[in-house]
This record gives structure tokens, sequence and C-alpha cells, in this order.
């Protein structure tokens, strides 16, 4: 196993003290999974206290106690960092994440320190004194299988959030939840026990889920049998809605929204901030279509769901995360989503491109409705390219608005250097021919002057 060599050297300290260092969790997965781990968690088993081995770390680096009571230290040394702790016994006593009674036991084997944990891919370990992995309850095995397995039945349900964990597990591995650990938390969810999780643990979950698995499909459907929707009526609330099969040939809303959110894993840009404003934008874009949908003529129409779909993101944000600036970048996609396809088809003027820019950042739109586009199974969404877009992206860029709106020609310290006392009339004035501009009547700053000049001498 590949990890860096500072750890052969702390594994030597301890081992002169009787003491062993054992790898843990998710970079020895990692290991057998062929990915390279950038986090390493060490378990010290041997030491008498959580306070010996800050001072045995203290020799290696600067150590900062990250959880005292769960005897977890972090060390940071030339840039990187890791997390030791001292084996641990756990008693729930009380809802929450902190709602247990600790004993750190440095004495107990790796066997039973290990099931705690949630899952058996997470319960392996390497000896790196002896150069051996450990793996006592057939994570190895489970690996190779594709199958996700609780460790305890009796441990795992004291930590709710461990559902969350299965189905981020399964989306980002492509694995299967055994049978019986699906039906354990089929009864996590029933018994109510979700309720006592955080917004923002879960929202960590859904971090992993939207930005790290290549089909999050597969989580979202795993929510839906494990009955995990009944926390989001918003994404409930898609399934079964029907679509014009013309349009939508793939099946009603929650599938093709499922298609959609996968064909935009495959358009991700690699910045994890904006990825997860895009992958939001395509999971909430038809959050509108259970209000709106409706017989007309013969045909299933959904007619103002963009707009529609406006409050149940924002409500669908809030219950994630309190970060506004989300919320914020997030709606406008869903409320403009299907603009690409509406001024490419009415070969619209460039105008409103540029006031479409006023209000959304194109480029990113273009992604958005792309995946949108993809998450179905017509004929021009199967050979992929999406000429709205395409044409979209053109005309953007020809008038220097992909990312952003125009900047005004003119601005209130132009009308002062004109001459001028600032007043009220100020903002009227730069507003009016901001929308010229917009209009394309006024096309450069000497012409946004003059006009100007006349409107602010008039009524003098």
């Amino acid at each position: 196993m590949r990890y860096p060599s500072i750890l052969d050297k702390i594994s030597d300290k301890l081992k002169g003290l009787g003491a062993k260092a054992v790898i843990v969790g998710g970079s020895v997965r990692d290991h057998f999974m062929g990915k390279s781990a950038k986090d390493f968690d060490i378990e010290v088993y041997g030491i008498g206290s959580l306070d010996a081995l800050k001072a045995l770390l203290g020799e290696f680096g600067a150590v900062k106690e990250v959880g005292k009571s769960f005897g977890v230290l972090k060390l940071f040394r030339e840039g990187e960092e890791f997390d030791f702790s001292i084996p641990r016994k756990e008693r729930k006593i009380a809802k929450g994440h902190q709602g247990f009674a600790v004993e750190l036991d440095g004495e107990l084997s790796f066997q039973e320190a290990a099931i705690r944990r949630d899952f058996t891919i997470n319960a392996m370990g390497y000896d790196i004194a002896e150069g051996e992995f450990l793996d006592p309850f057939g994570g190895r095995e489970d690996l190779s299988a594709k199958i996700l397995r609780a460790v305890d039945e009796e441990s795992f349900v004291e930590d709710p959030l461990r559902v969350y964990r299965g189905v981020q597990f399964c989306a980002r591995f492509g694995f299967e939840m055994e049978s019986s650990t699906k039906e354990l938390c089929k009864r996590v969810v029933e018994s109510g026990a979700l309720e006592e999780l955080s917004r923002e643990r879960i929202w960590e979950e859904f971090k992993k889920l939207l930005l790290k698995a290549d089909k999050p499909s597969i989580g979202f459907e795993l929510m839906r049998e494990l009955g995990v929707l009944r926390y989001y009526p918003q994404l409930e609330a898609l399934i079964g809605v029907e679509q014009e099969p013309k349009w939508h040939p793939e099946g009603d809303v929650w599938t093709h929204t499922m298609m959609s959110i996968d064909a935009m894993a495959t358009l991700r840009t690699g910045d994890d901030k904006r990825d997860l404003i895009l992958m939001l934008g395509v999971l909430c874009h038809d959050f509108g279509k259970p209000a709106t949908t409706k017989y007309i003529d013969g045909a299933i129409r959904s007619r103002g769901h963009e707009e529609a779909g406006v409050e149940p993101t924002k409500t669908f944000i809030k219950s994630l995360t309190s970060e506004s600036e989300i919320t914020k970048r997030v709606v406008p996609l869903v409320a403009h989503h299907l603009k690409p396809f509406q001024l490419y088809h009415h070969k619209s003027s460039l105008s409103a491109v540029r006031r479409l820019a006023t209000k959304v950042n194109i480029e990113d739109l273009v992604i958005v409705a792309k995946a949108d586009f993809l998450g179905r199974t017509t004929e021009d969404a199967k050979e992929g390219r999406f000429e709205a877009g395409e044409w979209l992206l053109e005309k953007a860029k020809e008038l220097d608005v992909l990312n952003s709106a125009p900047k005004p020609l003119i601005e209130g310290r132009d009308l002062i250097e004109m001459g001028f006392e600032p007043s009220k009339k100020f903002g009227l004035v730069l507003q009016e021919i901001y929308q010229k501009q917009l209009d394309g009547e006024v096309s450069s700053k000497e012409e946004a002057k003059a006009l100007a000049k006349v409107m602010m001498s008039k009524g003098e």
C-alpha cells in the first residue's frame, strides 16, 4: 500500500513503545479500488492515553486536538495532514452525532474497534509495522463483488447518517446495497431517525453524491426505494408526472430528471463549486412541472413551469444548506432553463441575448440546458448535438456576455465629468440609456454620452 513515508517513521517510534499504527478507512478501501488516497486516518493501538500520543506526534510536526472526547488528533507536517486516533468504544445515549458515551481503549483488538464502522468496505486496515492488511469482516470480498454491506446491525442504526452515506457510496462506486443492509436502512428511515441529523451533515453527503458519482441517479433511485424522498417533497412530486411523448418519450418527469443529472455528470467542469451549482440546477430544473402540467388540446403541457419552479427550488436548497449564494446562482438557471431553446427556435435578436445575460450566466445556462436536452430518448438527443446551445454560446461570445451582463457604457462618474451635479435624475437617465444599450440602439460611449447630455438637459 502506498502512503507518505513519514508514517513509517511514526510507526517505528510507536513500535519502540510497544504500540502500533494501523491505517484505516477510506484510504485502504481506495487502495483496493486502484485509487490514489489523499487523506489518511491512522488508529494507534497499545498506547496508554491521548496525551501520550500527542507528545509522540509532536516530534514530527504540529499537533491539534480536533476531537478530544473521541480520541482524535490532527498532525500537520510539510503541507500534509493526518488524523490519528485511539480505538474507542461507543454507546448511544442521546440523539445526534454527539450523543455518544465514548471510552478510549488502546487495548482493543482491531476487530473490536472496527465493528463500530459503517460498512465492511470501510472496516479494513493496514498494519504499517507488519506490512499486512486487516480485514475481519470481509470488506475486500465485498469490494470485489461490488456489494455494500453493514458491519454490525446494532452499531449501524446508532448513526442515521449512514443511510445517506450508503446512498452516495452506491452511486459513486456503482455498488449494490446488500438486501439486509437495505432493510436496515429502511427501518432507520421509517423510525424517523433521519430527523435528528443536522442539515450540515446531510449536505456533505449530498455534495459527494452530486460531485463524485458518475451516475448520481443511482443514489436518488436508492433514496426513493429507501423512503428518504419523504423528506424532499420537491423531488417526490416529480414521480408519475406525465410528459408529452413527442418531447419526452423516456417517461415521467422523475425519469427525465434522473437521466438529466446523469448527463450533467458527464458535463462537469472540474470546478467543484461551479459543478455543484450546475448539478443542482439540473436536479431542480423541472420542479415547476407538478403544479403546471395539464392536458391542453389533446397534448400534455407544462406552461410556465420554469417560473413555477423557482419557489420549490428555494425551499429545497434551504432544506439542505444555509449557503444563500447557492440559491442565488441556482434559481436563475431553473427560471431560464428553456431560454436557449426558445431564443434559438425564434431566431431572437441580439438584444434578447444581451437581456438574458443580465439575468443568468449564459455559459452555465447552456450547460444546464444541454443536460436537460440529453436527458431524454428523442432521436436528436441520442445524436448529442445541442444546436440551440451552440447557437447561444456563439452569440454570447460575439457580444462578450458569455459569463456576465454587458457593462454599462457610461456611469455616474461620467455624468459628473460632463459637468452635471449628482441628483435622482442620474439613476433614471443611466437606466434608460442602459436599456437602449441592451436593445442595440446605443453602441459606444460617445453615443451614450451624447444621449445623456440631451436627457440630462431636459427640464433644466
